[in-house]
């Protein structure tokens, strides 16, 4: 007997709901709760129109405020809370389940509300409490961060004596047909990228103005696409987990189109984060009166809603790991990576291949901890686990993985 509540309704939710409903006899007691339980209520229902008939629970909780969640937690008694909300919310998600005696699992890490800005610190500083609780805190479970660390992980344990040079790369070659749009929450999406860059190298870390280093690499059934330097949280984690690594990295692909526009909304003050005022009319006609907005989160308003992109949507994805290091005193490289067709996972969940590739890991990695596999008191990234049964239910659920060894990795 499994009992999971999964916070969230959006594109990552509902693929991870999705998979959750195929694993059934894995995942025996289920329950979605959201901001607006409408949403649960609606997917829920698309999941029984698939032909998935398992009992599915829905409940209305805000994220933002711990005695909510406390409350839904204390009803429901699940034994693991899948965190597949914002990032903002870790924390207080994290203090519901230390208050009510329940397992953590997320994708990716807390930021702030107010500072674009995100590191494993915070989260980090539960360890202590975790481990007291006999609770286990699995932290980024998602495909990057989450796969690829699994990846780099496998690498380590079979491949390498030594992981001296990674670089996690990440390639959307797909087309959804829309002058701007972001494949995951717009407001996520555009604090991340336009951070600076930072990455690690020999034993220190190195931060470079936004998109500031870039070069075309070649992806498998894609090409060369240009690749950005970006700043990654999975780096923080890795670079801890295995000390050998002199040189650590991420890259991600973009457009030109999509550059284009993402330089006008800088320019234009749109991504902002911080409120600002203005005079708005009033309904009445009568006169104005003050509002405050944010204007990154009033652009997230008007830009296509990410869980609508996949009808159209052509092409696919491919996110690996580029590994070169010591095997027997020798060295070798090794790239092992992902390609998922958009149009695959839009039949199947439909959703877009960005949000399958990151719900489908959610619920690998809520089915190893329910299996017992990945099960510890603390908070741990997931590179701390065995990686292999991970592995293998990638190739069954949907993301199956391939290797290249000793071929040029171009960086």
């Amino acid at each position: 007997m499994s009992r999971v509540l999964m916070i969230g309704a959006g594109g990552v939710a509902t693929v991870a709901a999705f998979k959750i409903a195929q694993n059934a006899d894995v995942f025996t007691e289920f329950m979605i709760a959201s901001r607006r339980k409408a949403k649960c209520d609606k997917l829920v229902e698309s999941i029984h129109k698939a032909g998935y008939d398992m009992p599915i629970q829905t409940a209305q909780v805000d994220a933002d405020d711990v005695e909510q969640l406390k409350a839904l937690f204390n009803d429901f008694k699940p034994e693991l809370c899948i965190n597949l909300a914002l990032p903002y919310q870790d924390l207080t998600i994290m203090d519901a389940c230390l208050a009510c005696g329940v397992n953590y699992m997320d994708t990716a890490n807390y930021e702030p509300k107010d500072e674009a800005h995100f590191e494993y610190s915070w989260q980090w500083a539960y360890r202590e409490r975790f481990e007291k609780a006999g609770l286990c805190a699995i932290l980024g479970c998602g495909f990057d961060p989450g796969v690829t660390s699994i990846f780099t992980a496998y690498a380590a344990k079979h491949h390498f004596d030594e992981i001296q040079y990674l670089d996690i790369v990440d390639c959307n070659a797909g087309n959804h047909h829309k002058a701007f749009a972001t494949n995951f929450n717009p407001e996520i999406n555009i604090r991340e990228i336009t951070q600076k860059g930072l990455y690690y190298e020999n034993g220190k870390y190195i931060e470079t103005e936004p998109m500031e280093i870039h070069k075309p690499l070649t992806y498998p059934n894609v090409g060369p696409k240009e690749s950005y330097l970006l700043h990654h949280e999975e780096i923080e984690s890795l670079v801890i987990n295995y000390p050998t690594i002199k040189r650590a990295r991420f890259w991600m692909t973009f457009g030109q189109q999509y550059l284009t526009y993402l330089d006008c909304i800088e320019n234009l003050g749109m991504s902002r984060i911080d409120e600002i005022e203005y005079e708005a009319p009033l309904a009445d006609g009568t006169g104005t009166a003050k509002v405050k907005i944010v204007p990154l989160q009033f652009l997230k308003a008007v830009l296509p809603n990410p869980q609508d992109l996949g009808e159209n949507y052509e092409g696919e994805t491919s996110i690996g790991c580029r590994i070169r290091g010591l095997k027997n005193g020798e060295e070798h490289t090794y790239y092992v990576y992902n390609n998922c067709k958009h149009q695959d996972a839009y039949n199947e969940t439909g959703m877009q291949g960005v949000s399958y590739t990151t719900g489908v890991p959610a619920m690998i990695g809520a089915m190893m901890f329910c299996k017992g596999i990945w099960r510890k008191p603390g908070v741990h990234n997931v590179e701390e686990f065995d990686p292999d049964p991970f592995m293998e239910q990638l190739n069954k659920q949907g993301l199956p993985w391939h290797e290249i060894f000793d071929g040029d990795l171009e960086l």
